[in-house]
């Protein structure tokens, strides 16, 4: 039997792994995914009893997002129709006859939601968060991070022919020969291998104050000179704009090299599947199946959704808020929303003193940390309405799903480019409140805790004082410790890129900083090794989120630290598929579940002397090792 103080998370954790079963269309299990599983049930049983006209609900938007679901899940008609349905838009792709062909119709494929190669979009600015402006990103590439593009890959070989094989099985379904099939798909791999020696890796895009790079719009231009950037802009926005923000300059100064005549049969090649690939999903069920084998394969997922579920959330998509309003009348209680409320304020007078009490920062700086922290807006449990656009999502049930789903994508796209140079909206949620998660907006200063995670293991009124302030207490303080994270700490109480430090305090930062990313780095995940300074930012806020749960646990009458500490191993919780967890170490800013729960509770005496752990023991850390920044 694993003792607590050799392997804490396995102590509390293990009996269940042994019988926890990982459905055979996911790819883990556990704490946070068990509840998700709740929630799918509910929403598949209920709107169950909606497809069959039971129990309808009266909200107009519902009612959109019924029709909607009606024809997703109207698989004999989508059988009947095959492919049918998408053959308009692949020819239109097969018959763009040149670079100057295509760049004549960029802007009519952007306003229509359908591929473009342009990655263009719509942001605050990091200098001014108030008000959104245009950003230009970067493409994807084919492989889950640049690191992957090393000839002595381990999977590389491996996992750019699993991509090869669902892409070749995919195409055929769109009679495309193996010939053209072939050209199709070296072109590609040809264009995503030059891309990937320029584009950012995840390690890269994970200290996102550094891909703040503004250029004046001419200038922009003048790099990609075979693009007709002035005219692609006045038809998607109306004018020609003044500025952009460039997230990764390299690729940028080489883009002519891909946006170009000489260029164009690659180009055309990833036209010709991205459009295959936007449609796939609302074709077959075959085809929906093919389309997704090769995230299956990244993830170690043995199959696919079954077409019940995949209809849900083709459907839940686009009406993701008003399902998370349904939801949040449903399940969560004005009561638990109040007691969230107090549990919020607290967490934030217990990190204003812990501020005001640090000893390794000077006033100047402490007093500004103490502004930002005041101004944090929080928003619990759901949005007090839905976004006007929602009732723009007319669904016309004498059209095909297909066609309906281009008309929710124009909306989508048009909402998106209507707001540039306009004021951010910070009412909007980037979650909805059915969803299993939270999360802290530098840009907006706000922190945001949907109806979904305000339940049991993380939150019960039945639950004690200690167990909710390990569980939630600790993902609210957590959320709060990003504002001041290696992320949040380059941006001001407005959510404006702002250095509000002086030199000292900084670097005594960073070094704070740097002995988290130590205790993570090289870690074993099933096989794989942890990147610290790719999960600094998530660490950090574990830690300062711990940190003060802790203190504002031990302000009541009843704390308990066993129950604190074991709320906090019970929650992450989880029981993966190897695959998904070597994907996890390379692309995800989080550490794995496991390293959350070990690697963070023995920075805190109060574990040592609860359980008694001493030098002996695996969980032991000398006291002028351990960590604590917030």
């Amino acid at each position: 039997m694993v003792r607590l103080q050799d392997d804490f998370y396995e102590a509390i954790n293990g009996k269940w792994a042994e019988t926890a079963v990982i459905p055979s269309d996911k790819p883990v299990t556990g704490g946070f995914i068990d509840l998700r599983d709740e929630i799918e049930d509910l929403m598949l049983s209920t709107t169950d009893k909606w497809l069959k006209g039971e129990e309808m609900p009266e909200e107009s938007v519902l009612q959109n997002f019924v029709k909607y679901h009606r024809l997703a899940a109207n698989h004999e008609k989508r059988e009947a129709a095959g492919i049918a349905p998408a053959l308009p838009l692949i020819e239109e792709y097969k018959n763009l006859q040149s670079f100057a062909d295509f760049t004549e119709k960029m802007a009519a494929f952007e306003l229509a939601g359908k591929p473009n190669s342009m990655p263009f979009g719509i942001a605050p600015d990091f200098m001014d968060a108030k008000t959104n402006v245009l950003w230009a990103g970067e493409p994807s590439t084919i492989l889950p991070d640049t690191t992957y593009y090393a000839e002595d890959h381990p999977q590389k070989a491996e996992l750019l022919a699993l991509w090869r094989k669902s892409k070749t099985d995919l195409l055929r379904k769109f009679d495309f020969s193996d010939e053209e099939i072939t050209d199709l798909l070296d072109k590609i791999e040809d264009q995503d291998a030059r891309e990937a020696k320029i584009v950012l890796s995840n390690e890269d895009k994970s200290e996102y104050f550094k891909l703040y790079h503004p250029y004046d719009f001419k200038e922009f231009a003048a790099l990609v000179p075979t693009l007709p950037l002035e005219h692609f802009f006045t038809q998607v926005i109306g004018q020609v704009p003044d500025k952009i923000i460039v997230e990764n300059p390299r690729f940028w100064e080489a883009a002519k090299e891909f946006y170009c005549e000489e260029n164009w049969e690659y180009l055309k090649a990833n036209l010709i599947v991205s459009a295959v690939a936007s449609v796939a999903s609302y074709l077959t069920d075959e085809i929906r199946v093919l389309s997704g084998a090769y995230g299956r394969a990244l993830s170690g997922t043995p199959e696919a959704q079954s077409k019940e579920k995949a209809a849900f959330y083709l459907a839940e998509g686009p009406f993701n808020q008003a399902l998370g309003l349904w939801y949040a009348g449903e399940k969560f209680s004005p009561e638990a929303k109040a007691d969230v409320e107090q549990k919020i304020a607290t967490m934030i007078e217990v990190y204003k003193e812990r501020l005001a009490a640090n000893d390794w920062l000077t006033e100047e700086t402490k007093k500004q940390a103490i502004v930002k922290l005041g101004v944090i807006k929080p928003y619990i449990g759901y949005p007090e309405k839905l976004p006007e656009r929602y009732y723009d999502k007319v669904i016309d049930e004498s059209k095909s799903l297909l066609e309906n789903a281009q008309f929710l994508k124009e909306l989508s796209i048009k909402h998106s480019w209507s707001q540039w140079n306009q004021p951010v909206d910070d009412s909007e949620w980037g979650m909805p409140a059915h969803m299993v998660n939270a999360y802290y907006n530098p840009q907006q200063n706000k922190i945001v805790f949907p109806a979904a995670i305000l339940q049991a293991p993380f939150y019960s009124l039945e639950q004690t004082s200690s167990e909710n302030y390990g569980g939630i207490g600790a993902v609210i303080a957590h959320e709060i410790s990003h504002a001041f994270d290696t992320n949040g700490a380059s941006f001001d109480e407005n959510g404006s890129l702002k250095n509000w430090w002086t030199e000292e305090d900084y670097a005594a930062f960073q070094e704070k900083t740097q002995k988290v990313v130590d205790l993570f780095e090289g870690q074993d995940s099933y096989g794989a090794k942890v990147n610290g300074k790719l999960t600094v930012s998530e660490n950090v806020a574990d830690l300062g989120g711990l940190a003060a749960a802790l203190e504002a646990a031990k302000r009541d009458e009843d704390f308990s630290a066993e129950q604190f500490f074991t709320n906090w191993g019970r929650i992450w919780r989880m029981k993966a598929r190897t695959e998904y967890m070597q994907l996890l170490a390379s692309v995800d800013v989080h550490g794995p579940a496991k390293l959350r729960v070990n690697l963070q509770v023995p920075n805190f005496a109060e574990f040592f002397e609860t359980f008694e752990v001493t030098e002996e023991d695996g969980m032991w850390r000398k006291p002028e090792d351990r960590v604590v920044i917030w």
